[in-house]
C-alpha cells in the first residue's frame, strides 16, 4: 500500500513545491498562419487552471498578474515556436514563484518595438513590466527552449 502526502492549501506557498506541471499538444502550423482556434483556446484553459491552483496554494494575491504572464508566455510559444507540445511549469522556491514555459524549440524570444497603433507585439514588454513590478526577472534558457520568469511572493505567503 502506498500513501501519498497531501499538501494543504497555503503549504506550498510557505515552502518549495510544484504549483502545477501541465503539457498540451498543438497542431502543426503552415507558414505564418495563425494557430488553430482549438490550440489558441488551450491558452485560456491553462490560464484558468493556473488561477485555481494559485487559489489552492494561497497565492490568490498574484493570480491576476500571473494569469496575464501565463497567457502572454504561452501565446508567444504557440505563435512563434512551431512546437508540437507546450509545457507550463509553476513552482515556489526561496520566496519566489517561478513560471516556466517549455516549447522544446531553440530560439529565444526577442521583444520588438511596437507602434502606437499596432495590434500585436506587446506581450514580452508586458511580461517584463509585470515581472519587474513584482521584484522578479525573466529570461530564456541557454538553448532557448524554455522561457521563465520569477515573481517575489507577497509577504503574507512567506509566513
Amino acid at each position: 500500500m502506498t500513501t501519498t502526502a497531501v499538501r494543504t492549501p497555503h503549504e506550498v506557498a510557505r515552502r518549495a513545491g510544484t504549483v502545477m506541471d501541465e503539457k498540451f499538444k498543438v497542431a502543426p502550423r503552415c507558414g505564418d498562419n495563425p494557430p488553430l482556434p482549438e490550440d489558441a483556446n488551450k491558452v485560456g484553459v491553462m490560464r484558468r487552471i493556473t488561477a485555481a491552483r494559485l487559489r489552492h496554494c494561497g497565492l490568490e494575491a498574484l493570480a491576476d498578474d500571473v494569469m496575464v504572464l501565463v497567457s502572454e508566455m504561452l501565446t508567444n510559444a504557440l505563435v512563434h515556436s512551431g512546437a508540437s507540445e507546450i509545457g507550463l511549469h509553476i513552482t515556489v522556491s526561496e520566496g519566489y514563484l517561478r513560471i516556466t514555459v517549455i516549447d522544446g524549440m531553440a530560439g529565444a524570444p526577442v521583444p520588438k518595438a511596437v507602434g502606437e497603433n499596432d495590434e500585436s507585439g506587446r506581450g514580452l514588454g508586458l511580461v517584463e513590466t509585470l515581472v519587474k513590478a513584482h521584484g522578479g526577472e525573466w529570461d530564456t534558457s541557454e538553448s532557448g527552449d524554455r522561457t521563465w520568469c520569477s515573481l517575489a511572493l507577497p509577504a503574507a505567503a512567506q509566513l
